[in-house]
């Protein structure tokens, strides 16, 4: 099994061929084919090859499925005998990718 270790956005991502990954948000459109090319760590069944901090050369072709929000997340902040209360809510926005071919 081919996989490749693959950085966006600051987070390391599970790169394998034929899958999907749910990144942070990308500016690119929906259907836009992109390359990913901060890949930590490349591994082809039982050879490794491991970047210092990357792989030279090496890149992820996929393409951009859809754009989605995440779960709402509720945060709440409360100090008793204070009459604080504090209530918001948030919803990550995620990129959806399609992995093409690691190389």
């Amino acid at each position: 099994m081919k996989y490749a270790i693959v950085e966006s956005g600051g987070k390391q991502y599970k790169a394998v061929e034929g899958s999907v990954i749910d990144v942070d948000r990308l500016p690119d459109e929906e259907g836009a084919k992109i390359e990913l090319d901060r890949v930590l760590m490349i591994v082809d069944g039982e050879e490794h090859t491991i970047g210092t901090p990357e792989v030279d050369g090496a890149k992820i072709e996929a393409t951009i499925t859809s754009h989605f929000k995440g779960p709402k997340i509720i945060v709440f902040k409360y100090h008793p005998k204070k009459r604080y209360r504090l209530k918001k809510g948030h919803r990550q926005q995620y990129t959806r990718l399609s992995i093409e071919k690691i190389g």
